[in-house]
């Protein structure tokens, strides 16, 4: 994993906070406030996990008025963005489409689970693509394999990329000033008793990724749970920084599994990244 980083000025986000909109939910200083307010109400859902929210609800975690919601509302329902419930709104099944034609955008993804599903020990337990968003992973793929078990982060989930194997293969790309910057004042959550803690730990950490070419979480997220992820090279320039890492239950990951998933990993990554060594 080469410690010189490839990145795009999307994914730095050079103008936009790390993590959160330029304007409030309340569109506050925003130029089209309303559209504004609207991605507000879609983010207060996502943030509900499926659990409708009344008028009322969105009202206050937009700071505006319930008419002014209601309307907003209203449009959104008529664009299929959401849907109403008898006790509320919930996410419309247009998001999910619109998530379709965005991951269509993605070749990795697109070869990803055919690719996984030719291998012999990844194909056994839970394979993951996921994407850098300043401190975050966003995970855009999923491969079940045949240990399933909830704990592994879902299609459309965040978590942090300073304490997960698929963020930290990311992190590792950026130069360490990057990651200062990124990190400056955020607290990294302590999701574990081996959850790292503290920038100077992470940076400790993404050395080692750096020299070993990938990253490796030992229980840091979830307790039990082991983790590997090397880098996807992307197939062109500017294209987005994307990691495969497998999540693996640690009392089956010995050193001879670590190795050989790892082996695996490093050969669907190589394909993902040049279409031509795999047919």
């Amino acid at each position: 994993m080469s410690s010189t980083p490839s990145t795009s000025t999307e994914d730095l986000g050079n103008d936009t906070p790390i993590g959160g909109r330029r304007f409030g939910a309340d569109g506050d200083g925003s130029p089209a406030p309303a559209v504004t307010r609207a991605a507000g109400i879609l983010d207060a859902l996502e943030a509900a996990g499926g659990e409708p929210l009344g008028v009322s609800d969105l009202a206050r975690s937009l700071g505006i008025a319930k008419s002014s919601t209601s309307h907003l509302c209203q449009a959104l329902e008529d664009a299929r963005l959401i849907q109403r419930r008898e006790n509320g709104y919930v996410l419309g099944r247009r998001t999910i489409e619109l998530a379709g034609a965005y991951l269509s955008g993605f070749d990795e993804v697109r070869s990803f689970y055919e690719l996984c599903s030719r291998t012999s020990a990844l194909r056994q337990h839970v394979v993951q693509i996921a994407m850098l968003d300043g401190t975050d992973v966003l995970y855009l793929a999923r491969y079940e394999g045949r240990s399933r078990f909830r704990l592994a982060a879902n299609i459309g989930e965040r978590f942090p990329a300073a304490l997960t194997a698929t963020g930290q293969a990311l992190l590792a790309v950026l130069p360490p000033a990057e990651v200062a910057r990124r990190f400056r004042g955020v607290d990294i959550p302590h999701m574990t008793d081996s959850s790292l803690s503290g920038i100077a730990a992470l940076q400790t950490r993404l050395t080692k990724a750096r020299a070993d070419g990938y990253a490796f979480d030992d229980e840091g997220v979830h307790p039990g749970v082991v983790g590997l992820a090397v880098r996807l090279t992307p197939r062109h320039a500017g294209g987005p920084m994307l990691s495969l890492g497998v999540t693996v239950l640690k009392n089956l990951a010995t050193e001879a599994t670590l190795a050989e998933l790892l082996g695996e990993l490093k050969s669907v990554a190589a394909a993902l990244s040049n279409p031509l060594i795999f047919g």
